[in-house]
């Protein structure tokens, strides 16, 4: 995995300049040295009288004095990288759609039973301190859990989500704002302290009844609440109804979903199958549960600096009994 480094005080590695030409110094002085000539006639006298030459070696220590001191320059930049902090106090709404088209069997075995499979995947992947409540929608929205820790609890209404007639994605919303109000404070919550929150709503359909998506859209984006949207299933889709001498087509609105999430800086996603939702799941529950800190790193390059000088000093004492 690649480590992206940001730097905290970058101004300061314009010092890496000082450094690079402290090198270019260097090699313009071995340059020099070349330059001088000794007249000496006897070849094998010369030899025999002058000190072994250390070849490339008397270069190493001077090398790894410019690295030590190029880390020391990066240390000054203060560098960090970025972590995913897992936050202690959070509130997710799951909202799913249980209108009739949810029993289509373009997603085996059915949208729905695929919808609460990936669903319960969603509880693995947040920091267990995150409170989430689900709320089911079909002519309207029932919270089903309040925000609780208790993951057992929501699994349980998961599975006992029921299909029911019509559509209603406005009154998902409004209800997922209501159940956000239910959140337990906590312990040390002294001041009263607002919380984030956020919504995940997903839906095979469009809106049938109650107010518009626009409607509990513009809610959500007052209360500050984003709203995730799932369009689950495929334009190949049919319910078989009772009442109903032909199948019925439930094509996903994919655009309508988009709009929701666009107007409450939420993120849309689709997913035609029950492995592309859990996928969805788990990367909206990679950011919703957890926000992102810098950590300075400036000690790694201190004490890559102190060993690279340390290494310096070692060869030429090693090699030439001085110090660089």
């Amino acid at each position: 995995m690649t480590l992206a480094i940001t730097y905290l005080s970058p101004g300061k590695l314009w010092l890496l300049a000082l450094v690079a030409a402290l090198g270019v110094v260097y090699v313009v002085l071995q340059t020099r040295r070349r330059t001088y000539a000794v007249r000496f006639t006897n070849l094998d006298l010369l030899q025999s009288v002058a000190p072994r030459s250390p070849g490339w070696r008397r270069h190493i220590p001077a090398i790894v004095v410019l690295l030590a001191l190029s880390s020391m320059v990066v240390a000054l930049a203060r560098p960090a990288r970025e972590e995913r902090v897992p936050l202690e106090r959070a509130t997710v709404i799951l909202a799913i759609d249980t209108s009739l088209s949810m029993m289509a069997e373009d997603v085996p075995p059915n949208r729905l039973e695929a919808a609460q499979a990936a669903a319960k995947t969603f509880l693995d992947d947040i920091p267990e301190k995150i409170n989430v409540g689900l709320v089911g929608f079909n002519g309207s929205g029932t919270i089903l859990v309040p925000p609780t820790t208790d993951r057992a609890r929501v699994r349980t209404a998961i599975d006992g989500l029921e299909l029911d007639e019509r559509t209603a994605i406005g009154e998902a919303i409004f209800a997922a704002l209501q159940a956000v109000k239910q959140a337990p404070p906590a312990e040390d919550d002294l001041e009263n302290e607002e919380v984030p929150a956020s919504i995940v709503l997903m839906s095979d359909g469009k809106t049938t009844v109650g107010r518009p998506d626009s409607v509990g859209a513009n809610a959500a984006r007052e209360e500050g609440v984003p709203v995730n949207t799932i369009a689950f299933g495929t334009d190949d889709g049919v319910i078989v109804l009772p009442s109903e001498p032909a199948p019925i087509p439930v094509d996903v609105d994919r655009e309508a979903l988009e709009r929701i999430a666009e107007a409450t800086d939420g993120k849309a996603f689709a997913a035609a199958s029950e492995g592309e939702l859990r996928e969805v799941y788990r990367n909206i529950g990679s950011s919703v549960g957890f926000d992102i800190e810098f950590r300075e790193i400036g000690l790694w390059f201190v004490g890559l600096g102190l060993a690279l000088v340390l290494l310096s000093s070692t060869l030429s004492l090693l090699w030439f009994s001085r110090l660089p």
